[in-house]
């Protein structure tokens, strides 16, 4: 699983279904639908023109919209958001297992495989939608400082999952919302409740369960992959990725809406290949893989990352928030199943403990974000 990209796609998510805002619709004839029973009353200038706008369907204009006869509107399938949100956890955490997999690559070197897909992805995107390469003037320092921190966050989280547990590593990167909700309490004034307190230190103890520390559970530690070294370093990385995806996603709300899905994207990839390459040179560790297995692996980690990422968007575009957080959970069983069956490694008591301490945690933000953003449309539509 790639959180820190999940959790940015969770936070964009709302930017990149909307379309950049340009001229609605026009009464030309170019529209196929037929007229509409209901007109409003009044009229909207546009220009030197006045059109009429649809009373049933606000935005439109009359006398074509979606509740004219013979026009067939389309039903959202029920669930199907949530379907989205369990094929993008199970498409990340394949993903992870073949980092896994791979032998004698950097984690870097693999980032920046990751990067490449992106760029590739997103460039016509962002040619479309004519949305330019460097984002509005007053808004780039934070596109800047968004790629910068997203990247590293991904380059983190692949070093931990190629040195520690799969499962471990995946339970201490869903602690991203516990951290999401203290950041934007320091840096946007946001409310930060006892409840939030609570699952910061519910999250706290998920990690040390994982962690393991010596001057808690002794020298002997037992259920991790090499040596305990690695295993700390590895927690230290998965912890710094965290964060660093948290800070993302305050970056974002601070962003909002005026700066397009694409462009977004665009700067992580960006800066983040030029960021691998950098360190690449400088550790001397580039170099393509020798077995034809792994190159293999690179192109389905990127493959598979970038369709975890828009399954994930497409999910957020269609349901809400919450439900998608507390679907999204099923990643950290996908990561024990594989972890099982395809790296025969059994997770331990303490893992196990650890990740019921996160995912709660996670899960309790969730729920409490969905409450809040629930009562607050009551209100508006009050």
């Amino acid at each position: 699983m790639v959180l820190c990209q999940g959790a940015e796609a969770a936070a964009i998510a709302p930017a990149a279904g909307k379309e950049p805002e340009g001229p609605r619709g026009r009464e030309d004839g170019a529209d196929t639908g037929r007229p509409c029973l209901q007109p409003a009353a009044g009229v909207e200038a546009a220009g030197a023109e006045e059109r009429r706008v649809c009373g049933c369907c606000p935005g439109s204009p009359w006398p074509r919209c979606c509740k004219a006869p013979g026009t067939k509107k389309k039903t959202a399938c029920p669930g199907l958001g949530l379907f989205y949100t369990l094929l993008s956890a199970f498409l990340f955490s394949v993903a992870s297992l073949f980092l896994k997999k791979i032998e004698d690559v950097h984690s870097v070197e693999v980032s920046a495989f990751r990067c490449i897909f992106q760029m590739a992805f997103v460039l016509p995107g962002l040619i479309y939608y004519k949305t330019g390469f460097l984002g509005p003037k007053g808004k780039r320092i934070f596109l800047f400082f968004r790629g910068l921190l997203g990247s590293s966050a991904m380059i983190l989280l692949y070093y931990a999952f190629q040195v520690m547990p799969l499962a471990d590593a995946t339970v201490i990167t869903f602690s991203s919302p516990v951290f999401t909700s203290l950041l934007a309490w320091i840096f946007l004034k946001e409310k930060y409740s006892v409840w939030d307190l609570l699952f910061t230190l519910f999250t706290i103890t998920g990690v040390i369960l994982i962690a393991r520390p010596p001057f808690l559970f002794g020298s002997n530690v037992t259920g991790i992959e090499g040596s305990y070294s690695d295993h700390l370093k590895g927690t230290i990385a998965a912890i710094a990725s965290t964060v660093s995806a948290a800070s993302t996603i305050v970056i974002l709300r601070k962003v909002g809406k005026s700066v397009h899905y694409f462009l977004s994207i665009w700067y992580y990839a960006v800066i983040g290949l030029i960021g691998c390459v950098i360190v690449l040179f400088v550790m001397n560790e580039w170099r393509l893989p020798y077995c034809g297995k792994d190159r293999v692996f690179l192109i389905l980690i990127g493959i598979l990352g970038l369709g975890g990422q828009i399954f994930l968007t497409k999910a957020l575009q269609i349901e809400k928030a919450g439900p998608v957080a507390i679907m999204r959970t099923m990643d950290v069983v996908f990561a024990f199943i594989l972890q099982i069956l395809f790296l025969n490694h059994l997770p331990t008591w303490w893992t196990v403990g650890g990740a019921l301490c996160v995912v709660a945690s996670s899960s309790g933000t969730a729920i409490r974000k969905w409450k809040q953003s629930s009562k607050k449309a009551e209100q508006n539509e009050i």
